[in-house]
């Protein structure tokens, strides 16, 4: 179709003087930045690939980055309360086990072939994504991870931009890019929430009781007083 002609592959020319380097190269092509487009609920960002489906820019290369919760179709990890651990459990092998949707993932990954193999010509949602993933047995969450390397435009939820701890996981870098937030004005809560911790008072007292043991016990004594004297303070 003629929208694959809006994906931005850039034609390489042959090397007509062996001594350019692969570094001159990197220098002199233009690093275009990226977009991230943060939205403060998943539901939003369906709402905006359907807007951006309906524009000029249809078939950018994108992608949506998004949890587990969402993207995980292994039919024991899914269905678990616990998906991100028991993912990297899988991952690691740790039970003799692997995961075989995190091994197609390759099916999934790249702009191209979404494009040609699957008419995925333009915009998509996750849903989009995951349906495609079921059919390929494929995983949807780190083809979503490796799909950012070259897109245009990546949606996520505004945590993934401002909790630092989410941005180092995701392997999400802001500097020099393009950074649009969506409904800014909800920005403040999401920061707090990012940097804020519930803990119960149990879990205080099991912390004091731990703490006691420490200090009783001649265990980095100095370290541990002051922690105590935080945990009988707020009990």
């Amino acid at each position: 179709g003629p929208c694959t002609e809006c994906s931005c592959s850039s034609g390489k020319e042959p090397n007509k003087d062996p001594s350019h380097t692969k570094k001159k190269e990197n220098e002199d092509r233009l690093s275009v930045p990226k977009i991230f487009f943060g939205t403060r609920t998943h539901k939003q960002i369906t709402q905006i690939t359907r807007e951006l489906k309906r524009t000029a820019y249809s078939c950018v290369p994108m992608t949506i980055l998004s949890s587990r919760d969402y993207t995980c179709i292994h039919p024991v990890v899914s269905n678990s309360a616990n998906r991100n651990e028991m993912c990297v459990e899988l991952l690691e092998g740790k039970h003799g086990k692997s995961c075989s949707y995190y091994h197609s993932v390759h099916k999934l990954s790249e702009h191209h072939v979404l494009q040609s193999a699957h008419g995925v010509y333009q915009a998509w949602d996750i849903e989009d994504l995951v349906s495609l993933g079921r059919k390929l047995r494929a995983c949807a969450y780190f083809a979503a991870r490796e799909l950012m390397v070259g897109a245009d435009i990546v949606f996520c939820p505004y945590n993934y931009l401002l909790d630092p701890q989410i941005r180092e996981s995701m392997d999400i870098k802001l500097k020099d890019q393009v950074v649009i937030l969506d409904e800014a004005h909800n920005i403040e809560d999401c920061a707090r929430e990012s940097v804020s911790y519930g803990v119960t008072e149990r879990q205080l007292r099991a912390a004091r009781e731990e703490l006691d043991f420490m200090v009783n016990n001649n265990i980095r004594q100095k370290h541990h007083e002051p922690l105590r004297a935080v945990c009988c303070s707020l009990i």
